[in-house]
């Protein structure tokens, strides 16, 4: 069981086991590499089992019997996991990387007890990462290579004032009809188009509102961001408002059906519309 105190004293060497697995991604010739699908139809490249690679051996070292989950080695995964287990996606938003776009990320979060508590969240190409330790804050911190800047503290945003608009982080690639619907309930929503997991980083500096996702992901998509942008002071909710648990399937899948992240938790939920 890894409490925030521990969590704590883990920050800054996962920090840099997380940009380091970015730098090899980085590294790696988009228009050369080979990309393969994956079971469910996602690609995967050398850049994530790269990625991964280097995450998996850092933890064997920094924390070698706390469990582990990847999306790259699911196979290893039995849940349901007891205490504390870290959580893993080394290329969130591969679709993002092989289109040669820059906002794909690094994710890794410590869940203890079916409960997010550090994540960080690096997107490698804009040498940009947002990281936290739920009730002891967060950061969004810059870095170039392995060299990690100067953190600054960050904040959600308050619910925006009457008249004013509220700002929705959407995907670029996984845009769906119930989702756009609840933005569009929203008064004078403005959508801000973001890749991957830079959108729980938009919420948790306070550059957007609310991130609605009423389709499944998968656990290692939502879980560091979650704990970021809780940190920073706003929530991450199922579509009823209700709390996420991670890593607590024991038939597996590690599916996650639906959920929003507010920056604001004292937001109202609407009513969603179109939904079923």
């Amino acid at each position: 069981m890894i409490d925030d105190a521990a969590a704590s004293g883990l920050m800054e060497p996962l920090t840099a086991l997380v940009v380091k697995a970015g730098e090899a991604i980085l590294a790696v010739n988009r228009a050369a590499m080979r990309v393969d699908g994956k079971q469910d139809g996602s690609p995967v490249t050398e850049a994530d089992l790269a990625a991964d690679r280097i995450i998996a051996e850092g933890l064997a070292q920094l924390a070698g019997d706390v469990p582990t989950l990847s999306e790259e080695r699911t196979q290893l995964a039995s849940p349901p996991f007891q205490g504390s287990f870290f959580l893993i996606d080394p290329l969130d938003g591969t679709k993002e990387f092989v289109a040669g776009r820059d906002e794909f990320t690094v994710n890794l979060a410590l869940v203890t007890e079916g409960v997010p508590l550090l994540g960080i969240v690096s997107a490698p190409a804009l040498g940009l990462l947002w990281r936290g330790i739920v009730g002891r804050g967060a950061e969004r911190v810059s870095f170039e290579g392995v060299t990690i800047g100067t953190a600054e503290p960050i904040r959600t945003r308050k619910l925006p004032a009457q008249g004013e608009p509220w700002i929705a982080a959407v995907s670029r690639s996984h845009g769906d009809p119930r989702s756009e619907a609840f933005i569009d309930s929203r008064p004078n929503a403005v959508r801000k188009t973001c890749g991957s997991a830079v959108k729980f980083g938009r919420i948790a500096d306070g550059s957007a509102d609310i991130y609605p996702r009423f389709g499944p992901t998968s656990e290692w998509d939502v879980g560091a961001g979650c704990a970021v942008v809780t940190a920073a002071g706003g929530r991450v909710t199922d579509g009823q408002g209700g709390a996420l648990r991670f890593g607590q399937r024991s038939g597996g899948g590690f599916i996650i059906p639906e959920f929003i992240a507010w920056g604001d938790p004292q937001a109202v939920i609407f009513d969603v519309v179109g939904r079923s």
